[in-house]
Parts: C-alpha cells; structure tokens; sequence
C-alpha cells in the first residue's frame, strides 16, 4: 500500500478532534465551491465537482453543508479569484512531497509552505524536481476485504488490489473515478476515503522512527489553511504500521 494510502489509514484510526475536524471540514468545501466556481454547480456534468463532493462526503461532511456550499457559489459570481498551486519539495531522508493548495494570496501560501518545510528539515524544490515521481490514480479505501466487493472492482476496470490488516485500496485510472463511485454506492459500499490523488511509482522505505520525522512534517503542512494535500513517497512496513496504530 503507498504511503499515501497508509497515511490516511493512520489519520482514520487514530481519529481527529474537533478542531482538526473542523478544519478538515472547511477545506473540502473549499475544493467544493472551487470546482462549483470552475465548472458550474451540477456534479453530473462536472467531474472535478463530483469528484470534490464524492472526497467530502467519504469524510463525513454533512449533505446540509455541501448544499449551502453549492448554493452560496450559484448566487455569488463575484467571488474573490481563488488560484490552485502546487508545491514541490523535499523531507528527511529524501522522501519527495507534493504540496496541492487553495489560496487567494499567492506570497501567504509559499512563504507559509517554505516555512514549514524549513521548520520540519525538509526543503523547496524547483518546479518539476519530484512531480515525474507521481501519477494521478482513483482511490478508494475501504475497512474490510469483501469478495465480491473485488470481483465488482475488477468489472469496473480496477488497475491494482492491495489488502492490509487494515483493509483494502483498490486503485483506478481518474477517468474511472465516477463509474467506479456509483458501482460501488448502487452495491452498497460506502468507502471510508474515496479521492484523486498523487500516487508514487516508486517509494521510500522508512522505520518507524523515520516515519515519525515524515508524519512532524506532512501534519505541519496540513495544518496550514491553504494546503489541501499533501501527498508523499514514503513506505512503512505493515508490522511498523501495526505498532504506530497500536499506540
């Protein structure tokens, strides 16, 4: 499983509090009105929407909320311009990091992201220097292997199956992202994170005690209010995975 996949396994079990909740609550409707603003506010004809919708929803944002989200974007046209960046850099032990924001103010976002890379012994790196690392996958998660949850994914054109005592991931092409969705909602699977995301094709092993420096640094960056994600390619063997859950 990439880290990135264990990285929200880690963030689900543990749980968040409220105010983390809250925060993480504000930015997936941010990426809502974004999308809504980009591409009209009809998800069927809109695949960054549904996507966005599809991600907050998985993460138990209230439907109340999406809909105010989508009806203050549908009567406001004077929304303030909101520009979608990307950040590229390096953390301890030379695991690369994708930095994907949200902002309004440019200058706010790269001295706050160089900030906390700096803070946590990670760096800036120029544009392209770790974006051939990634490629754009559909992933869902889910807490229990089911059989037939499998042969439905495989029928629906699945890429990669990947099971863990934590559960499974189960990876598409993006173009997939919505058949896929609804197959598994019309057969009543409700995945616990369901998103686009950067995915690396090849990754770093880590312990347990480096994976502790990563995570110092990739919570530092979550915490900003302009980054949505932060995507990384590390690994962690599944026992040092167990005993980080465990704790």
């Amino acid at each position: 499983m990439s880290g990135h996949s264990k990285w929200s396994t880690i963030k689900r079990k543990k749980g968040a509090n409220d105010a983390k909740r809250g925060k993480l609550f504000a930015k997936l409707i941010k990426a809502i009105e974004v999308a809504a603003k980009n591409g009209g506010t009809d998800p069927s004809s809109n695949a960054a929407l549904y996507q966005a919708i599809s991600k907050a929803k998985s993460n138990s944002v209230p439907n109340d909320n999406i809909e105010r989200a989508l009806k203050r974007i549908d009567g406001d046209s004077d929304a303030g311009e909101i520009f979608e960046l990307t950040y590229e850099g390096y953390g301890p032990h030379g695991v690369a990091i994708l930095i994907n924001c949200l902002t309004d103010n440019k200058n706010r976002t790269s001295s706050d992201v160089r900030a906390a890379l700096t803070k946590n012994n990670g760096s800036m790196g120029n544009p392209g220097s770790v974006a051939y690392l990634f490629e754009l996958k559909a992933i869902f998660q889910f807490e229990e292997y089911d059989d037939a949850l499998v042969e439905l994914a495989i029928n629906t054109n699945c890429l990669d199956i990947q099971e863990s005592s934590n559960g499974i991931t189960l990876e598409f092409e993006p173009n997939n992202f919505k058949d896929a969705y609804e197959s598994f909602k019309n057969n009543s699977y409700k995945p616990t994170n369901a998103e686009i995301a950067n995915i690396p094709s090849s990754s770093i092993n880590l312990d347990a005690t480096q994976f502790s420096q990563i995570s110092r640094l990739i919570e530092s960056l979550e915490e900003l209010d302009d980054v949505q994600d932060v995507y990384a390619n590390f690994d962690i063997e599944e026992k040092e995975l167990e005993s980080l859950l465990s704790e």
